[in-house]
């Protein structure tokens, strides 16, 4: 091992630079980052660069791109003590929830990080996060796949991207920080997840076959949708399971007798049905209302205060187990990893 900390550079705003078509990403980041940072390496683990190839804008991330990175995590497992993966911020919090899941507690640090404005232009954040990232990577055990962000650690299956133009993108709506960076560094081991230290275990012993591009849909509830946004879903063989992003509660429009079909009819084709808030902070309390009680008679199953990213890879992940249409009602409420409150 010549380096502590392997950074995998996937892509993202990090690491863009300037072209005749805008900003993109680009190779050579190790060198980028060292001249960026200067003396204040000196202070730091020393770390080496994997870029994937091809490099790509978050925006363009698939299910494919999580396999891909868990195997290079795979691979690379025994040679470092902390990984560090740039990614960009527009889908981080959707490959931060699935790795959570790949990964469950992890005996090694796998923080995500990026930045709002690339690495080397002005008054970039890129230095800030990258020097936190590499300052926690082997600073303390941290068992959570985590973001570090704008001074603050948070648990990776609970971040919401919350601002496209502030410094501080992410927030955890439900769920307290990890760890704050400041002055002093002040890390919360209690909120973490619980690791069993004498626990023989394989940490990539939950790594399973690809998963599967178009398997889990998003339906976003508003007033008078047309019946087409929907209908399409149930002849999409594809199309394993379905997100209902409601109001409030959990709450439905019960008085639409073609959405409650297409919900019983989804029930029926064996597709996974997941009520989730369109609310940034609570979540769902099914059959509050009458109008969300609807849902416990058609055996929609409650997201809780999941986000909607953590509920989106965490059905990617168990269809990708091998768990049929029982096994995820059976699962769906187990908390694998801090992905929603008890």
């Amino acid at each position: 091992m010549s380096a502590q900390i392997l950074i995998i550079y996937t892509g993202g705003t990090i690491g863009m630079v300037q072209t005749e078509k805008g900003l993109a990403p680009a190779s050579g980041l190790q060198e980028r980052i060292e001249k960026a940072m200067g003396e204040s390496l000196v202070t730091l683990p020393s770390f080496e660069v994997l870029e994937l190839s091809p490099l790509i804008d978050s925006a363009n991330i698939t299910p494919d791109h999580w396999t891909k990175l868990m195997h290079t995590l795979s691979t690379h497992w025994q040679e470092y003590e902390g990984f560090i993966v740039l990614h960009g911020t527009d889908t981080m919090a959707y490959t931060a929830s699935a790795l959570s899941f790949m990964l469950g507690a992890c005996r090694k640090n796998v923080l995500l990080t990026g930045s709002q404005i690339p690495l080397g232009m002005n008054r970039s954040d890129a230095t800030d996060n990258l020097q936190a990232a590499l300052s926690l990577a082997t600073y303390h055990r941290i068992t959570d796949v985590s973001l570090v962000f704008d001074g603050k650690l948070m648990r990776g299956n609970r971040i919401q991207k919350i601002s496209s133009g502030r410094f501080d993108a992410f927030q955890t709506p439900n769920y307290d920080l990890l760890g704050e960076l400041s002055i002093n560094v002040q890390l919360y081991p209690k909120r973490m997840l619980p690791f069993v230290k004498n626990a023989h275990y394989n940490q990539f012993e939950k790594q399973m076959g690809c998963f599967n591009a178009g398997a889990v849909a998003v339906l976003i509830i508003h007033p008078s949708q047309p019946s087409t946004l929907y209908q399409s879903l149930l002849e999409d063989e594809s199309c394993q399971a379905i997100i209902l992003l409601t109001y409030g509660a959990g709450n439905i429009p019960d008085q639409m007798p073609s959405f409650l079909a297409f919900i019983a009819e989804a029930v029926n084709r064996k597709k996974n049905v997941v009520n989730l808030s369109q609310c940034l902070h609570g979540g769902v309390t099914q059959g509050a209302y009458a109008t969300g009680s609807v849902l416990n008679a058609l055996h929609v199953m409650s997201g809780k205060d999941m986000t909607l990213e953590a509920a989106f890879c965490k059905l990617h992940w168990l269809l990708a187990k091998g768990e049929t249409y029982q096994g995820i009602q059976d699962k769906w409420s187990i908390n694998y990893c801090g992905e929603f409150t008890e």
